[in-house]
C-alpha cells in the first residue's frame, strides 16, 4: 500500500497535540484527524477517519484497520510532509 501523509495543521504541544491532515493511498486522497501524545508511556498517535472515508476505502477494496495502522505508523515515524512554516521541532520532543 502506497500511503503518503500531509499535515495541514497541528494544535498543541510536545505533550499532546491535535493533528489535521490528508493522506493519499494509491492516488486517492482522504482527510483525517489525530491526537498525538508524548512522554507518558512513549509516543502514541490515535488517527480517526470519518464514516464516509471508511466507506470509500472499503468500496476501493482496502482494509480500514490496515489503512489506519499504516497512517499512524507514518505519523509516528515522521514519514510525512508539513505545510510551509511549520517545523517538526515545534511539536516533536527528541
Amino acid at each position: 500500500m502506497d500511503l503518503k501523509v500531509h499535515i495541514n495543521n497541528i494544535h498543541g504541544s510536545q505533550m499532546a497535540a491535535k493533528i489535521t491532515g490528508k493522506f493519499t493511498v494509491d492516488g486517492n486522497e482522504f482527510r483525517f484527524n489525530a491526537i498525538a501524545f508524548g512522554r507518558i508511556g512513549g509516543q502514541n498517535i490515535g488517527a480517526k477517519l470519518s464514516k464516509n472515508t471508511e466507506k470509500e476505502l472499503e468500496k476501493l477494496g482496502y482494509d480500514v484497520e490496515e489503512v489506519i495502522l499504516v497512517l499512524q505508523k507514518n505519523l509516528l515515524q515522521g514519514d510525512l510532509t508539513l505545510p510551509e512554516g511549520l517545523k517538526k521541532e515545534s511539536f516533536v520532543d527528541d
